[in-house]
């Protein structure tokens, strides 16, 4: 059974730095593609990154986040992290881990997989 569990989130001011892990449980990050969603209130879930470990760790990211925040997975541990600097008001949001799928993060329906959220607060 795949479970995703995220945690990391919290209150941050404007410029500071989170790291959001996602620990899987029921198939190995390895050999699945793994991303970070977000949804903001009134707003639709969109993608802000995405790792393929079966392209070499290939990764992808929102334009918005490009340059502020790197996801990375662990295989040792079983865990996919965000880590996210510089933030922004406009960052926050709950935020999902995902897994399988189409994967995109073009769109939150091809992905299969998710977890609970965890929330990220910016204040400016």
């Amino acid at each position: 059974q795949v479970q995703l569990r995220e945690s990391g989130g919290g209150s941050v001011e404007s410029g500071g730095s989170l790291n959001l892990t996602c620990v899987a449980s029921g198939f190995s990050v390895s050999r699945n593609c793994m991303a970070w969603f977000r949804q903001a209130p009134g707003k639709e879930r969109e993608g802000v990154a995405i790792i393929y470990p079966v392209v070499g760790g290939r990764t992808y990211y929102a334009a918005s986040v490009q340059g502020r925040f790197t996801i990375s997975q662990d295989y040792a541990k079983n865990t996919c992290d965000l880590q996210m600097n510089n933030l922004k008001s406009e960052d926050t949001a709950m935020y999902y881990c995902a897994a399988g799928g189409r994967c995109s993060i073009a769109t939150a329906s091809a992905m299969e997989d998710w977890g609970q959220g965890t929330q990220v607060t910016v204040s400016s």
